[in-house]
């Protein structure tokens, strides 16, 4: 279902910095942390390494063992442009589970303008403004209690990140589904796009998965194109000539990612999904309905949507029920 809010050709906003995190985690987990064999890798790895300020989630009854548990992971891409980090909005949420049992992964994209309830405030509020209050243990509280499944791990990045990571393996290779352009990051230049298969760089790979004017399908077609790369990435970094730039990987993501993963767990995760293929991959979609009324613009799920998503990441995670643990 498309909601009206794509429909609205007239409807103005401030153009943010979109970033495509998603595939990122990919690379944190299938293949950034294989290397950390290397000295300087290992390293790396532990740039990036932060804790969260709690043991497990309230939905969990004990902390989970990734070498072998089904668990999930909160990426955020923070809106640091112009805060450098600290306290910004989050410009990008998505939910991933992963079951290195069955080695498959399933993704949700949250809408950054999910209304949400903020207790301290006393009244609903977008979901991306959370970090900004709280900062990563406040977004991951609203997914919590927005999903009730539990956020077990969490990954912040940023755009340079997802561009030089791009660039060191080589580019990906997409099927462009209609010509437009959108403006590059770098330099405001356009970049052109055309119908059919093209090779894109980080910064072009960058433009094709921020834009939304000029596709018919708005938001739901750029999440097309965004799964377009998750895909076309995952190919390029396994590929064999890849597999040797590891460590320039994983120094990439020391550099630009924040997460709680420690260094074992993701050698220990990395050889379980040795044989990961793209194809076992799943995009869920939160659908929802867009309300205005109050002067700001909201995106409202359906609660059928949610309990359907809801159902589906707690099969993921062999989760029974979402009576919280405490």
């Amino acid at each position: 279902m498309v909601n009206s809010r794509y429909e609205k050709k007239n409807r103005k906003r401030k153009r943010l910095k979109r970033i495509l995190y998603t595939f990122l985690i990919l690379f944190l987990v299938v293949v950034a942390y294989g290397g950390y064999l290397f000295y300087e890798t290992f390293q790396a790895a532990n740039q990036a390494y932060t804790e969260l300020d709690r043991e497990k989630s309230k939905y969990r009854e004990k902390e989970v063992k990734i070498n072998k548990d089904p668990f999930s992971v909160l990426i955020m891409g923070i809106e640091d442009y112009s805060t450098g980090g600290e306290n910004g909005r989050t410009d990008t949420l998505i939910v991933a589970t992963l079951n290195p049992k069955e080695k498959t992964m399933k993704l949700l994209s949250i809408p950054r303008d999910t209304q949400v309830y903020y207790e301290h405030l006393g009244y609903n509020s977008k979901i991306n403004h959370a970090h900004a209050y709280g900062g990563k243990e406040m977004t991951i509280e609203k997914v919590e209690e927005l999903l009730e499944v539990p956020i077990d791990y969490y990954s912040t990045v940023n755009f340079e990140g997802f561009k030089n990571v791009v660039d060191i393996v080589g580019g990906v290779e997409v099927e462009v589904p209609f010509d437009f352009t959108e403006k590059s990051d770098v330099d405001n230049s356009t970049i052109y796009f055309t119908e059919g298969k093209m090779k894109l760089s980080g910064e072009e790979a960058l433009a094709y998965a921020r834009m939304r004017k000029q596709d018919p399908r708005g938001d739901f077609g750029r999440g097309d194109r965004q799964k377009q790369i998750i895909q076309a990435a995952v190919s390029e970094v396994l590929s064999p000539g890849n597999l040797l730039k590891v460590d320039d990987i994983a120094k990439e993501m020391g550099d630009n990612v924040q997460t709680n993963i420690k260094v074992s767990e993701g050698i220990g995760l990395s050889r379980l999904y040795a044989g990961f293929n793209s194809s076992n991959m799943e995009n869920l979609t939160l659908e929802g309905a867009d309300d205005n009324s109050t002067g700001v613009y909201y995106f409202i799920p359906y609660e059928e949507s949610i309990l359907e998503v809801r159902a589906k990441l707690q099969e993921h995670l062999e989760i029974e029920d979402t009576t919280t643990a405490e």
